[in-house]
């Protein structure tokens, strides 16, 4: 069962009269608790977590990630902003980015941050750069696994460098002096069960044992959260099987306090978020019933990209609710496709009621946009006393409509 925030109609309400809607909502206690049982999944001294930060990259969510041990990788050299104004030294991110340019390997790099290349090429063109020799690199070891086909990332995919490739890796760094000190892995995004997550470590593990100067391993995130009622994750079992796979590599592995490292995103963050907007319109289309909100997919985008399922629920007034209904939920964008929810039996709400979509702290707001140039929302966090405040305010037109710098 997925951990949700508890608001009531009148929590739900209150939060949109002052923050507006849309509205972004995230609570500090269950973003703790996702950290802590990350962290407990290895008592392996050098085990560490690398937050993810592309599921959500609010700098005040970043902060408390930070106090809770968790270090971070980055994507991007926006993210690297991110992280560094949340405190994250350089020696705590690891950028570990895909087909990116050499200048975006440099920013990283002249900054003292970790950099992984992704593909051979890049080796070689960081290799032939000038820069720091201590380098890593991401493996792809031929497994995948994720809610859907846009998020599988091992395997057939663009990402990371072949298991038959390892040869050229150690010859390309031999041939520009580079030192070999990490390999990272990511097999993709969502899985409920361990095997293929455990499967694809014991790969990066006999990978690692060709590389002598190791100083960390990384073996990727992807762990999920149920977003409709399925069986949760069983940390506590992947925990046990993933530690005994940590005490065989370690104990063979010719480097002592060698770092094993774990990267989850969706995990940490997606159940401390709800999204609430507003109904605007109830209406009968040929048949069907059409829910209108002002949650377009410039809110959020993942029931759109990825056919995603959310649970919705209403914070009805008074008058609305009722018997259950098949509904269709619709956002405010000029497309026939920007729907939340389809044929979903729900409350029938009434226009004004406060929508609320769960499970929406990753993966929401970091794929926000200004299309049809609507504002993008705001964001508040619910602290552990229970108060709220505003951790990023929405958009303003002066800024939709900021002329180019002169």
């Amino acid at each position: 069962m997925t951990d949700r925030i508890h608001l009531s109609t009148e929590q739900a309400r209150g939060l949109i009269e002052k923050y507006g809607s849309p509205l972004y909502v995230y609570d500090e206690g269950i973003l703790r608790r996702r950290c802590r049982e990350v962290r407990a999944l290895s008592a392996y001294p050098c085990f560490r977590v690398n937050y993810s930060a592309k599921a959500n990259t609010n700098i005040e969510l970043l902060k408390i990630i930070r106090t809770e041990g968790l270090q971070v990788d980055a994507m991007s050299p926006g993210e690297i902003l991110a992280e560094e104004a949340a405190g994250f030294a350089p020696e705590e991110i690891f950028f570990v980015p895909n087909n990116v340019s050499l200048e975006e390997m440099r920013f990283a790099a002249d900054r003292g941050i970790m950099v992984s290349v992704d593909s051979l090429s890049q080796l070689e063109q960081y290799g032939g750069s000038g820069l720091p020799r201590r380098i890593a690199f991401r493996l792809n070891p031929g497994i995948g696994a994720g809610h859907g086909a846009k998020v599988i990332t091992g395997g057939k995919s663009k990402f990371g460098i072949e298991r038959n490739q390892v040869g050229r890796v150690r010859e390309i760094a031999a041939r520009f002096g580079l030192r070999i000190v990490g390999i990272n892995q990511h097999i993709g995004s969502l899985f409920l069960k361990d095997e293929d997550y455990l499967a694809a470590a014991e790969v990066l593990f006999e990978t690692a044992r060709k590389f002598p100067e190791l100083e960390f391993v990384d073996l990727g995130g992807g762990l999920g959260v149920p977003y409709r009622n399925e069986p949760r994750l069983d940390m506590e079992a992947l925990g046990a099987r993933l530690s005994g796979l940590i005490t065989d590599f370690t104990g063979a592995y010719p480097r002592e306090n060698i770092g094993v490292v774990v990267e989850p995103g969706r995990y940490i963050t997606a159940e401390c978020g709800v999204l609430l907007g507003t109904v605007h319109s109830v209406k009968e289309n040929y048949g069907e019933t059409y829910v209108g909100t002002d949650i377009g997919f410039n809110v959020l985008m993942r029931p759109v990209l990825y056919d995603s399922w959310h649970d919705i629920r209403f914070f009805s007034s008074p008058e609305g609710g009722g018997d259950l209904r098949k509904i269709t939920v619709t956002g405010n964008i000029c497309e026939s496709g920007d729907i939340l929810a389809r044929d979903r039996e729900l409350p029938l709400p009434r226009p004004g009621d406060i929508i609320g979509v769960e499970n929406a702290g990753a993966y929401g707001y970091s794929m926000t946009s200004n299309y049809n140039s609507r504002l993008r929302p705001a964001e508040v966090l619910i602290d552990r006393a229970g108060g709220d405040r505003l951790i990023r305010r929405r958009d303003t037109y002066a800024e939709l409509l900021r002329p180019p710098a002169p």
